[in-house]
């Protein structure tokens, strides 16, 4: 079996031996649109994560049998194509659960406690002024009984749930925005945002979530509030977020994702400069253990292909 890898840098590089028994792997750092064609013209398992596979070139590579994405979202894949030529597509999911969890109340303790603060203080030398025995600069608040409201509350939003009542807050399942009827064991959405202290965001990009956070939405929160954003950009209107953080609407922010990645330099969250917003390059999912998964899911995706069984298939 011929395998392809075209963006192996975007998993780290890990350690592909789980795939290279399967067949003869041949692996790129990263391919260009322009060099997929001649790097896969005799492969029949061809894995990405970002690179986009669009219709003329899945007509374009008549060996081809599966595409494998290392990554949930499969919208890099144009699967009507994939299907009209018989091409199957697997992703994976789950993998990533216990990173997106630790990097999100990773984000969050920095911002309560002021970690980040406190740090600068001590490495410009500042504690050594200090005419007590501690610094007592920054607002430290705890997790304890506050208001967590979770948007998403699918296994994510669970497992954040799961670790938010451990910390002894009180959790909240928004109901999704705009619904007429509140399910049992949910809040409506504006009600839920009206009493949150936190909010922290694991729904997916979709038409309806699109600027699902916006100028109403900081209006509604409390002051002292923290919002977090794993999920994906786009669900949390960047420019409304930083007026909400000037204008101090919410007490601050943390961001792993962007609208467009990676980066650009005019992004409104790019070039705000206030202490009170954390901003990581999305790197919530990439734990080693996670991306260790997800190499092994892979593997598992390609063996159950080859044995003519259906394993995490999209198409």
């Amino acid at each position: 079996m011929q395998i392809v890898v075209l963006d192996a840098k975007t998993i780290a590089n890990t350690d592909l031996t789980p795939i290279a028994k399967l067949g003869t792997l041949t692996s790129y750092d990263m391919t260009a649109y322009e060099d997929i064609l001649s790097r896969c013209e005799n492969a029949e398992v061809i894995i990405t994560n970002k690179v986009k596979l669009d219709a003329k070139l899945i007509a374009s590579l008549p060996k081809l049998k599966l595409i494998c994405v290392a990554a949930t979202g499969v919208n890099n894949i144009e699967l009507e194509a994939a299907k009209a030529h018989h091409v199957a597509v697997a992703n994976v999911a789950g993998y990533s659960t216990p990173s997106v969890v630790q990097h999100t109340f990773t984000m969050l303790g920095n911002l309560m406690t002021n970690i980040h603060r406190y740090q600068q203080d001590c490495q410009a030398g500042r504690w050594q002024q200090s005419p007590m025995f501690c610094r007592l600069d920054y607002d430290i608040s705890e997790i304890a009984g506050k208001h967590f409201v979770i948007i998403g509350h699918g296994a994510l939003g669970e497992a954040v749930a799961n670790v938010a009542k451990a910390f002894g807050a009180k959790v909240i399942i928004a109901e999704r925005k705009g619904a007429t009827q509140v399910r049992n064991g949910r809040m409506a959405f504006t009600e839920a945002l009206r009493i949150a202290d936190i909010v922290s965001i694991h729904c997916p990009l979709t038409a309806e979530t699109e600027n699902l956070i916006d100028d109403a939405e900081f209006a509604a929160l409390q002051g002292h509030a923290f919002i977090i954003n794993t999920a994906r950009g786009g669900i949390v209107n960047e420019q409304a977020l930083v007026n909400a953080l000037n204008n101090n609407q919410i007490a601050g922010a943390a961001v792993d994702v962007l609208t467009h990645e990676p980066a650009r330099t005019d992004n409104p969250l790019v070039n705000y400069q206030g202490d009170n917003l954390l901003l990581t390059p999305h790197i919530a999912w990439a734990s080693k253990e996670a991306i260790a998964r997800l190499v092994n899911e892979i593997a598992l995706n390609i063996n159950a292909f080859a044995s003519g069984t259906d394993r995490n298939r999209v198409v």
